[in-house]
């Protein structure tokens, strides 16, 4: 098999990518190209993305990693200390261990950021989106050495609308962050291809654990470098497979890490349980849908609902299975002309595997997320591509060849920049966006309630009760909706139906502290103070940290002239950092002589 036309410039070395056979980096000639075209390439990215900075839309889980969360909006060596050692059992976000993800949203609320003040986090998400680009623009040159393609490519991707998602959305730091530090680790893989040296070996390592501890997705990030052992570093022997050893008992500590933190706080479904036939139907799904969203990125969304039926009867799945199946015949017969296709579909494939239905811990079949940092093994491709039609300098090819190659490539980033600034007008407030993925998923439960809430924070109570009962209606068994709808009649007056729609809440989810603390609230405003402080309490036992259930079975407390309770669980408040009700405290020294 003749596989040596994949090496572009230099045939005949495992590191055709590595103009300096010193360092392994650039020639001074090359850094200085690469420099100043990866600062044009990042002007162009930020041009394309800066409307985010005045995007307000709140949504999904912002309201766990934000919005409700007493440990990100009061920064403190308290909190982080609290994200590092939670490990098995995170209790303010229901998830898996991600705490560098949650320190680095704290640090922007230590910036000013916070609900009302969006503009920190977007611009820390725009900032790491920038260096991922950059970072991918230097990855493809070391492994290619072709400083244009290299930029070209760098630029389709950092202006690419289905990375609008993974920075507008304040909930998915994750994704930006876990890929800047994978990025890192993958450099310094090159880097050590290139001339094993302890440091390097160990500089990747530090980055991978902290790809993980941003995002455990990144958990096969291994497999890629394995691949990149394959092709286009040539390097894939027997030891080459013992240096992932390491790397792999970090992956399956990881892994446990996950599941057990996952399944701890939140829903999962496990690869063992039930039929496999809807996992690998979710996998081909994404294997054919993820590039045509790449190639066609139009109807982004980040609710992309699961089909109805999982199975080869829904004739979408089947197409997708046909595709995968044609696919994987093209990848397998292009390898008697090159490695290139069927690496860098592997590259993608092996990174995207962890979120492609084998776990399920989301209601969604896809998110454009997702694909963000898997892409590199499908720009891997584009870059061959490119590099392969623009033709080797080293023989006669055609002047237009090149230059038509990089007009073109630049009439299709301009493109992808307008679709990426029209596709941020839709992240501008929260009820825009909640409408917009509406309209793309009319039967989609989650988006229901995204709508009431957008419209419950306006005060429009009778619309987002329609909503939040919409998704009980596609959905009998969402709490989340419940809980909502309870919220939306308690705002109207009607204690009942709201204290009825708590308790169905409770009833689908018993740990659910925030609909007793609702219902302990409605008890409260009807005069009902014993059941009030009985679910204050038992929202408290779920969620020791909650400060507003403190606050108010303080009140009931005192409504029951249990003063000396009242002041204990105002005490409890000021030690957690909150301010109790002024009232209260104005009221209880009155009643009691006392104070605080």
């Amino acid at each position: 098999m003749d596989t040596s036309s994949d090496m572009p410039g230099q045939q005949n070395t495992s590191w055709a990518a590595a103009p300096c056979p010193t360092t392994g980096w650039p020639r001074p000639s090359d850094a200085r190209t690469l420099t100043a075209l990866a600062l044009l390439v990042a002007l162009a990215v930020a041009f394309a993305h800066w409307p985010v900075l005045d995007a307000k839309a709140l949504t999904f889980d912002d309201g766990e990693y934000l919005t409700n969360n007493p440990l990100v909006q009061h920064p403190s060596w308290v909190s982080v200390r609290r994200f590092m050692t939670e490990v098995f059992a995170p209790s303010t976000v229901r998830g898996y261990y991600q705490p560098l993800t949650m320190i680095s949203l704290m640090l922007d609320c230590a910036a000013g950021g916070g609900p009302g003040n969006l503009l920190p986090f977007h611009r820390t998400s725009l900032i790491l989106h920038l260096a991922n680009t950059i970072l991918i623009v230097i990855l493809l040159y070391r492994l290619l050495g072709n400083v244009w393609v290299a930029a070209m490519t760098g630029l389709l991707f950092g202006v690419h609308p289905m990375t609008v998602e993974p920075i507008a959305w304040v909930g998915d730091r994750k994704t930006t962050l876990a890929a800047f530090f994978a990025l890192w680790s993958i450099l310094w893989y090159t880097s050590y291809a290139r001339g094993p040296r302890t440091l390097t070996y160990g500089l990747c390592i530090v980055c991978y654990v902290l790809a993980l501890m941003s995002k455990p997705t990144t958990t096969l990030l291994p497999g890629a470098m394995l691949l990149l052992d394959f092709w286009p570093l040539r390097r894939l022997s027997v030891h080459s497979v013992l240096e992932k050893v390491p790397f792999g008992i970090i992956a399956a500590i990881s892994a446990v890490i996950t599941v057990t933190s996952q399944g701890n706080t939140a829903p999962v479904g496990l690869p063992t349980e039930g039929s496999t036939v809807p996992m690998l139907l979710g996998l081909c799904h994404n294997i054919i849908f993820y590039p045509c969203k790449m190639l066609w990125p139009v109807g982004l969304t980040s609710m992309y609902i699961k089909p109805d039926s999982m199975s080869l009867a829904n004739p979408m799945l089947l197409a997708m299975v046909t595709g995968t199946v044609a696919l994987a015949a093209v990848l397998l017969i292009s390898l008697r002309w090159t490695r290139a296709l069927l690496t860098g579909w592997l590259i993608f494939l092996s990174i995207v595997l962890p979120t492609a239905g084998g776990i399920g811990f989301t209601v969604v079949i896809a998110s454009d997320k997702y694909a963000y940092l898997p892409a590199i093994g499908l720009l891997l491709v584009l870059a061959w591509l490119l590099d392969r039609l623009a033709g080797d300098p080293a023989k006669a090819r055609p002047t237009w060849r090149p230059v038509g190659i990089g007009v073109g490539v630049l009439m299709v980033a301009g493109l992808l920049i307008i679709g990426t600034r029209q596709y941020l007008q839709e992240w501008e407030t929260t009820e825009r966006h909640e409408f917009y993925m509406l309209r793309l998923a009319p039967n989609s439960p989650c988006t229901h309630v995204g709508c009431g809430n957008a419209l419950k924070d306006k005060g429009e109570h009778a619309r987002s009760f329609f909503h939040y009962s919409k998704a009980i209606e596609l959905k009998p068994d969402y709490a989340l909706a419940y809980n909502n709808r309870g919220n939306a009649s308690r705002e109207m007056g009607n204690l009942s139906q709201a204290i009825h729609d708590y308790t169905k809440a409770i009833e689908l989810q018993p740990d659910f502290a925030g609909a007793y603390y609702n219902r302990a609230n409605a008890y409260n405003t009807r005069g009902d103070y014993r059941e009030a402080i009985s679910d204050h309490t038992k929202a408290i036992e779920l969620r020791p940290d909650f400060m507003d259930a403190y606050n108010n079975r303080a009140i009931a407390h005192f409504y029951l002239k249990e003063y000396e309770k009242a002041w204990a669980d105002v005490r409890v408040v000021k030690r957690l950092g909150g301010q109790p009700t002024p009232d209260l405290i104005s009221a209880l020294t009155e009643a009691t002589g006392q104070t605080e």
